[in-house]
């Protein structure tokens, strides 16, 4: 923009000099020819004075002396008997003459055309000079202009890449030009106005989780009591370690929301037997789609480690699952393998898969193929970003999921693994 700006003063500069210089070069060209003409005529007219006196009083006229008081002049003098006088040096072609006459003395005064070309010449180049400094005032004006306008646009625009990143906190920065500074302050009530979102915002996430945390700690403490006073220990027990294993999930799950509202980003993310998480998921969801005629298999290399929370990425594959329950058909496949830098846990079944419509927009918040609510794919993806790793459609049709995860080495293992629920 500052190029834009200067380019557009200097020419616009350049113009009005044009505009301004060529006139005035041609009546100046037109004033030092007429005034060299109107001296030539002076002159001759003083001349033909001087020969009527001398020719009253009868004193001759010698071209030597003419030549000495007019120097730079060729005079020719024509007397009334017809005799002639000359003085200066011998014309040539390029002389401006001036004559008069009278009493029947006439003078012709003729000086050469260089003289005048170089006083006009002199007169151009001063006009030529100051047209240079013109423009050269007019660039230093305008880089100071341009400077002094682009400085708060790069200035907005960072205020404004800010706001992009969180950081809502007015500058109350003023820059002396009113539409400028119009900008700035509708940035800053914006600043106040995010700032005041996202504080609701956190307040908001942080009082869910913490009512959502209290009722899912006095939960497991009752099924625990539970299971110490069965009757029936084995079946209650069983079902019992179950629902505590559910309900320590869902703890660990409003923990990283309560996290995230706090915005702490460095997330529990730790070396994580992924064939643990996997086979834990089955085990649950295998019932409910045997009642639903369908089955779940998994597939692939087994023993892989990736960096993850583990009670996160069973809430994304919990979250796959029943998608491919509530929108799928058929059998559903869980296959493990290794990436490039990453383990990958790909989902999908044998149903329809995703529509057209929704492809592109089947992670964003509230999109649904009908039945669902629009939530769970957005939080699980949400959920992988946290550990940093990602949930991508690896394909539409038929639908198949992938997670992808950062590899952990072996030794990371070795030193503390991840076991969830009861083996």
């Amino acid at each position: 923009m500052r190029r834009r700006l200067l380019l557009s003063t200097l020419a616009v500069a350049v113009v009005a000099i044009l505009l301004l210089g060529i006139p005035l070069a041609y009546a100046a060209h037109k004033l030092v020819h007429e005034e060299a003409r109107r001296s030539l005529e002076r002159e001759a007219s003083t001349i033909l004075g001087g020969v009527g006196y001398s020719l009253q009083t009868g004193r001759p006229l010698h071209g030597a002396t003419i030549a000495r008081e007019y120097p730079g002049r060729h005079i020719f003098i024509t007397l009334p008997d017809g005799r002639t006088v000359t003085a200066g040096p011998d014309p040539d072609a390029r002389m401006l003459t001036a004559a008069t006459s009278a009493g029947g003395v006439r003078v012709r005064v003729s000086r050469p055309a260089s003289q005048v070309q170089d006083a006009e010449l002199r007169l151009l180049l001063l006009i030529g000079s100051l047209a240079l400094l013109g423009v050269a005032v007019t660039v230093g004006l305008a880089m100071v202009q341009a400077r002094k306008l682009t400085l708060p646009l790069i200035d907005l625009a960072e205020t404004a890449d800010r706001l992009g990143t969180g950081n809502a906190r007015p500058r109350r920065r003023r820059y002396g030009i009113p539409e400028v500074d119009r900008v700035a302050e509708v940035l800053d009530r914006s600043a106040v106005r995010i700032a005041d979102l996202l504080a609701s915002s956190r307040e908001f996430a942080s009082d869910a989780s913490h009512q959502l945390r209290t009722p899912l700690t006095a939960l497991s403490m009752r099924l625990d009591e539970m299971i110490e006073a069965a009757d029936y220990p084995d079946v209650v027990r069983e079902e019992g370690a179950a629902a505590v294993a559910q309900t320590e999930r869902l703890v660990a799950v409003v923990e990283q929301l309560l996290a995230r509202a706090r915005h702490d980003r460095t997330g529990g993310a730790v070396p994580a037997q992924i064939d643990d998480i996997i086979a834990q998921q089955v085990e649950e969801w295998r019932p409910i789609f045997g009642r639903a005629g369908r089955d779940v298999r998994i597939i692939g290399e087994q023993g892989l480690v990736g960096m993850t929370n583990p009670e996160g990425l069973s809430q994304i594959i919990a979250t796959l699952l029943d998608n491919s329950l509530m929108h799928g058909a058929g059998t559903v496949t869980i296959h493990t393998k290794p990436g490039g830098s990453s383990v990958v846990v790909e989902v999908g079944d044998e149903g329809g898969g995703i529509p057209p419509e929704l492809e592109a927009r089947i992670f964003e918040r509230s999109v649904s193929g009908g039945r669902g609510t629009g939530l769970g794919l957005y939080l699980a993806r949400s959920l992988a970003v946290v550990d940093g790793g990602r949930l991508e459609l690896v394909q539409a049709r038929p639908a198949v999921f992938g997670v992808f995860l950062r590899q952990a080495e072996q030794a990371k293992l070795a030193a503390e693994r991840v076991v969830i629920g009861p083996t």
